[in-house]
């Protein structure tokens, strides 16, 4: 299976790129793929292993902040390389009210350039505009990170990903010392 085993950092997407074409199914058969999330922000996290602790401390952050998300008009989707089993017991345990990807095969995840050692996902966010095109990359082992992030870029912002009028984000700005990718930065970290 090609990238089995092989670190694919090299592929990975990067600020300013447009969203890979892609196409993944849901814990419960549903597809979601690039083209049905352009026209809203979107936010796309992969996660290593469902169930585990810091991916359920991920998963519960996201859900928490999800009606102020979902309000900003960002979908959220989380997808690792699990079975749509495992996805639907993890949304089912979290209690989750976005969907989950289940990307058995790696496919979505190779895509991505975020397949990497063991076969698992690193844990990467891409926060996307309703044109398709990645606005940050979140690239941390820190599960909270990514969340904060995506509160920072779409929380306090109006639905095309620009700067509410008079709303503050309730996220604290990114130091030299985050692990984020930013495009008004240009740097990357880890």
């Amino acid at each position: 299976m090609p990238g089995r085993g092989r670190d694919t950092e090299a592929a990975a997407l990067r600020a300013g790129s447009r969203l890979p074409a892609f196409s993944g199914a849901t814990d419960d058969g549903r597809p979601v793929t690039d083209v049905e999330l352009r026209g809203h922000p979107a936010v796309l996290y992969f996660y290593p292993k469902a169930s585990s602790l810091g991916c359920t401390l991920e998963a519960r952050e996201f859900a928490r902040h999800h009606t102020e998300l979902a309000a900003a008009g960002v979908r959220v989707v989380g997808i690792s390389i699990d079975t749509p089993g495992a996805q639907a017991r993890f949304r089912s345990e979290c209690g989750l009210p976005f969907d989950l990807v289940a990307d058995a095969g790696g496919e979505v995840s190779q895509r991505f350039g975020v397949r990497g050692r063991l076969g698992l996902a690193r844990r990467t966010t891409f926060l996307v505009d309703p044109e398709g095109t990645v606005l940050e990359v979140v690239r941390s082992w820190r599960p909270l990170v990514h969340v904060r992030r995506t509160l920072a870029r779409f929380a306090a912002r109006d639905p095309r990903g620009g700067p509410a009028t008079g709303a503050a984000s309730s996220a604290a700005p990114v130091s030299p010392d985050s692990d984020v990718s930013n495009a008004s930065r240009g740097t990357e970290r880890r």
